[in-house]
């Protein structure tokens, strides 16, 4: 069964925005008591928390869709819908977040550190919140705002100060465990660690974090082995220990060729030379690696490494090797820049910033971008004529239809907005004129309602026609379309 899981790629659905509701409050003596809809709850939003508490990404590789709860929609008497409840996915420290195309959305790093990945959609407006002097009482509420669908790619980089790295079973696991309080599997084959185990070693005042890398081999850069799996992991580390196996019975490896082919290979990878090394010539309780570690020291000592004879198995010269990662990790401390307090960033926009644009493309068409003009198409209900009068008000308002014109758009092109595409007419934006609710005029809809006097010689005309007309079936007067 998987335990360990440090890449999983997510499916996210923000929740959906609720829709707007149409309706006009009546009650005994008050026939229009006037547009109350309340307005869409929001949708829920999907984020990412660092939580301490977690290690790995396996709650993710079982259940890789997430979904968000969507807004309510709202009701007469101006109800407002609900809120979606926000999804909170806590991930281990040192989560990287990308998307599809391997691009860094964030990197977790940290305790409570936050990243929003989905946006839940906005509610749409009700026919309350639209009334306005002009439009008393609209015939049309705001669809929801569809949430954010995307999917993301968590990729764990451990988050330790120092990285053991070696051939398998070079005894790195062996070590871990002896100078500090992690317990991972030992056993006297190959590739016996196939994930990376952390401990925490403490070294007088010096307190730091260990990883045991599992174990690389010649090629691991390219995808041999387990090593392109685990390689991220030491990217994070400010000091490199190279375990050597000493007591190797292969007869054609030595310590100082298996630290070239591992060099070989972090140098392949990348990103990993400004780190400080040491090497820790491990199992000299056996004699013949004994014998070994002091042929080849002075060689290593010569191309500049600190160089550790060390035994897990007797504990010899560890605590030379923890003092010694102890002041690297104080030193790559001090070194490193401060952290910078969040602050907030005010960047105001342009004065001829008019928040959309533009833009031609082949076939006589026009697209028009802009986070304004997207959301309010998404939020129109093209069902209703009324509200599609609303949206080109607000487009012209904006200065869509000025903008075009100067672009050398002609009546007839088409116009894409979002989703949604349009056979452009320059000349129908003109002032609203109120009129039977759900239609506009401009749009060739239904009629205006007739005036008090055209009623009134309608009910005149009904009651001068013969009775055989009037109730001939056939609609007059105000039942008139």
């Amino acid at each position: 069964m998987t335990t360990f899981v440090d890449r999983v790629v997510l499916h996210l659905q923000a929740g959906d925005g609720g829709h707007g509701c149409v309706s006009v409050h009546r009650e005994k003596f008050k026939p229009f008591g006037g547009p109350d809809g309340g307005n869409g709850g929001h949708g829920g939003s999907v984020s990412l928390v660092v939580d301490p508490q977690v290690h790995t990404l396996l709650d993710f590789h079982f259940r890789p869709h997430v979904k968000a709860a969507n807004g309510r929609g709202g009701a007469g008497s101006n109800r407002d819908g609900a809120n979606g409840a926000d999804l909170v996915l806590k991930v281990p420290n040192g989560t990287v977040v990308q998307n599809a195309d391997g691009t860094v959305l964030a990197d977790l790093v940290g305790a409570g550190t936050t990243f929003e990945a989905a946006r839940g959609g906005r509610g749409g407006r009700g026919n309350a919140s639209l009334a306005n002097a002009r439009r008393k009482a609209p015939g049309f509420a705001e669809l929801g705002e569809p949430g954010d669908q995307m999917d993301v790619v968590l990729e764990l980089k451990s988050v330790a100060d120092v990285g053991l790295v070696g051939y398998p079973s070079a005894g790195k696991s062996s070590l871990i465990s002896v100078m500090s309080a992690a317990k991972p599997k030992i056993a006297d084959y190959p590739f016996t660690t196939l994930v990376p185990n952390l401990g925490v070693v403490r070294a007088d005042n010096h307190t730091f974090t260990v990883a045991d890398v599992p174990g690389l081999i010649p090629g691991a850069a390219t995808g041999k082995g387990l090593g392109l799996e685990f390689l991220r992991h030491i990217e994070r580390c400010a000091v490199l220990v190279h375990v050597v196996d000493t007591a190797a019975l292969e007869t054609e490896r030595d310590p100082v060729a298996d630290i070239d082919a591992l060099e070989a290979e972090l140098a392949a990878y990348g990103g990993l030379v400004d780190r400080p090394r040491l090497v820790a010539l491990n199992k000299v309780d056996v004699p013949d690696g004994r014998d070994l570690a002091e042929m080849v020291r002075p060689e290593l000592e010569a191309r500049g490494f600190r160089v550790f004879e060390v035994s897990a198995a007797t504990r010899a010269g560890l605590k030379e090797l923890r003092y010694a990662m102890g002041e690297l990790v104080t030193a790559a401390r001090a070194s490193a820049p401060p952290a910078e307090p969040a602050r907030i960033v005010i960047r105001p926009k342009a004065v001829d910033d008019v928040g959309f644009t533009v833009e031609a493309v082949p076939g006589g068409a026009w697209v028009v971008r802009g986070t304004r003009p997207e959301r309010w198409v998404r939020q129109t209900n093209f069902d209703n004529e009324e509200a599609v009068g609303y949206l080109a008000d607000r487009l012209a308002r904006l200065g869509v239809e000025e903008k075009l014109g100067k672009a050398g758009a002609q009546a007839g092109d088409l116009v894409r907005i979002g989703e949604r595409e349009f056979d452009w007419q320059p000349t129908l934006y003109t002032e609203f004129v109120p009129g039977i609710r759900g239609g506009d005029q401009r749009l060739g809809g239904k009629s205006e309602r007739p005036s008090a006097a055209e009623r009134l010689a309608a009910r005149k005309a009904r009651r001068q026609r013969p009775a055989d007309e009037v109730d001939s079936g056939e609609p007059v007067g105000d039942d008139a379309e």
